[in-house]
C-alpha cells in the first residue's frame, strides 16, 4: 500500500487501517465541536455536543464515500484533502439547512481547524512512514 495520494495503489488498505483512518477523522470533528462549544461557553452536554458535530461527522461519511477514501485512507492527496473539503463543505450546508450558524468567521475557523486536524494527522504518519523507511 502506498501513502502517497498520487501514486497508484498495490493494493487496498487493511480493514483495520481504514476504520482507524475513520474514526480518527471523526473523533477529530468530535474535538473540532467540543472544542468550539468550549470557547463559546456552551453547555458541556452529550446532546449538545452531538447538535455541533453531527452534520460535519454526516459531511465527514459522505466525504469518505464520495472520495473512495478507505482505498488509501491515509493519502494525504487522495483521501485527506477530499474529505477535509467535504466534511467543511456539507457540513456547512447541512448546518445552513437546519437553521445553524455559517457566519464566515465560523466558516473560515471551520475550514482552517479541520484542515489541520485531518490532513494533519495523516502528514504525520507519511513522516513518520518516511523516516522508518529511510533507517532500513
Amino acid at each position: 500500500m502506498t501513502h502517497q495520494g498520487t501514486e497508484p495503489l498495490r493494493r487496498s488498505a487493511s480493514l483495520t487501517v481504514v476504520a482507524a483512518a475513520f474514526a480518527a477523522d471523526a473523533a477529530l470533528v468530535v474535538l473540532f465541536a467540543g472544542l468550539g462549544r468550549s470557547e463559546h461557553s456552551r453547555a458541556a452536554t452529550l446532546a449538545g455536543l452531538v447538535e455541533t458535530a453531527w452534520p460535519f461527522l454526516a459531511g465527514l461519511a459522505i466525504a469518505w464515500i464520495a472520495a473512495l477514501a478507505w482505498r488509501a485512507p491515509l493519502a494525504v492527496v487522495r483521501a485527506g484533502i477530499p474529505v477535509w473539503i467535504g466534511a467543511v463543505a456539507l457540513g456547512m450546508l447541512l448546518r445552513a439547512l437546519t437553521g445553524a450558524g455559517t457566519a464566515l468567521p465560523f466558516v473560515i475557523v471551520a475550514t482552517l481547524t479541520l484542515g489541520v486536524f485531518l490532513l494533519g494527522w495523516r502528514t504525520l504518519v507519511a513522516l513518520v512512514s518516511r523516516l522508518r523507511s529511510a533507517k532500513r
